[in-house]
Parts: C-alpha cells; structure tokens; sequence
C-alpha cells in the first residue's frame, strides 16, 4: 500500500543546489521513518538523511552533514531534501526510502531497514 515517488533530480554546478522531493502514500494514520539514500553503479547504497514523523528528529550522512537538510510536511505526506554546495562526489542515483507503518527503525541510515523504495532520481554534479 505504501508507495514512494521521488522527483528534483538533475545536473547542476558545482557549488550549487538541488531539493528533491518525495511524495508518499500510505502512511495514514501511522508513524513512519523517511530516508534518502544514494547509489553509483556497482556500489551499495548510502544512508543519507532520515527523519521520524512522530518526534521530527533527523539523522544525516557525515558526508553531507551542514549541506544537506531533510524535512517533512506531515500532512501531506512529503519529505524533502534539500542540497546546498553540491560537489562531484554527490553524483549518484537518490532514492526515498520508506520503513513499515508504526514500526521501529533502529539504524535509520542502514538500507536493510527500509521496506519500501521510490524508483530514484538522478542528480549530476559537474
């Protein structure tokens, strides 16, 4: 029931920024936990950011700690990620990533975690 869809992806600049966004369904009238992960070819995936909806707390990456910026709006049932001074090494393939309905998430930047997967959307930093 649940479903992910992600969209802001795109080539930029160094230096500059990029907020995806992520629309989700199926969580009504439970809590959940949200991430962003990212993927290169042949790699595994990266935890990113991740944020509760109960308590709002946030996790990051410290790859991306003070760049990047996770959010929620829980009404309607959005999370974004915003990226401020991207830089080359952020080039990957970002995925949303959804945990189970009133389940725990006890590693919120841990792939294994997470139940439900978007279908990606790519971001390119020259």
């Amino acid at each position: 029931q649940v479903q992910l869809v992600e969209s802001g992806g795109g080539s930029v600049q160094a230096g500059g920024s990029l907020r995806l966004s992520c629309a989700a369904s199926g969580y009504t009238g439970s809590t959940y936990c949200l991430g962003w992960f990212r993927q290169s070819p042949g790699k595994e995936r990266e935890g990113v950011a991740a944020i509760y909806s109960g308590s709002g707390t946030t996790y990051y990456g410290d790859s991306v700690k003070g760049r990047f910026t996770i959010t929620l709006d829980s009404a309607k049932k959005q999370v974004y990620l915003q990226m401020n001074g991207l830089i080359p090494e952020d080039t990957a393939m970002y995925y949303c990533a959804g945990g189970q309905r009133n389940q725990y998430v006890e590693f919120p930047l841990r792939a294994p975690e997470y139940t439900y997967w978007g279908q990606g959307t790519q971001v390119t930093v020259s």
